[in-house]
């Protein structure tokens, strides 16, 4: 068993930008569950990477890196070393980081206790792209949440333009298509939707319906 028993899980994958982190986290407070947000800890440690000037392709210094990351998750806010990193992991660059980071073997290993132990009653919902397939291969509910690259291009535009940040939305919608490729192609844990998972395209429906629409699949499991 790969988390403790007893202890219900809901694993939601999916591509960037889908929603996905908004509506578990709107699922898990509506059920009074823990959240993990599996895809920080990947922006943690590319940009603890470099910070110290260790390359991204380094295998094993990232590996290291992963493994001993000093972080803490505190009021929606994300610290590493004491600092408050919560906007800095938000950026692009750390969103193509992660990505690049993920897809080395040994960081995933290293990183993959650390995501179990959030594994806690009275349970736990964890976004991702590895969490019904590798981390939680036992949660009670599985989704893959998607939406159309320009649906999802659209969500990331404005997210980055309320941030103050300049955003093309072409740009952006290309940047999130070769996440998508990297993520589905990588030999270890890529991102699929698997057999057992619910699929919910969020391409013409609000959060608030995606969360009523988990909350109704988990009621019935």
């Amino acid at each position: 068993m790969n988390q403790q028993a007893g202890v219900p899980v809901i694993a939601i994958d999916g591509p960037t930008a889908s929603g996905k982190g908004t509506v578990a986290e709107r699922v898990a407070d509506a059920l009074g569950f823990h959240y993990l947000d599996s895809g920080a800890l990947y922006r943690i440690t590319g940009l603890a990477a470099s910070q110290k000037g260790v390359a991204l392709d380094d295998e094993g210094g990232v590996a290291a890196i992963a493994k001993n990351l000093d972080i803490r998750f505190e009021n929606s806010k994300i610290y590493l070393l004491n600092h408050d990193i919560t906007e800095d992991i938000r950026s692009e660059s750390s969103s193509q980081n992660a990505s690049r980071v993920a897809a080395l073997p040994a960081v995933r290993e290293a990183l993959t206790l650390r995501q179990r132990a959030f594994c806690q009653p009275p349970g736990l919902v964890a976004d991702g792209r590895d969490m019904g397939s590798v981390i939680f291969p036992d949660a009670k509910l599985k989704i893959f949440l998607t939406a159309t690259p320009d649906a999802r291009g659209q969500r990331r535009t404005k997210q980055l333009k309320l941030k103050g940040i300049s955003a093309i939305l072409g740009d952006v919608v290309t940047e999130l298509r070769i996440r998508d490729e990297r993520d589905s192609n990588r030999p270890i844990a890529p991102l699929k939707k698997l057999a057992d998972a619910y699929l919910l395209d969020t391409t013409v429906i609000s959060a608030d319906e995606a969360v009523e629409q988990v909350l109704a699949w988990y009621q019935k499991c």
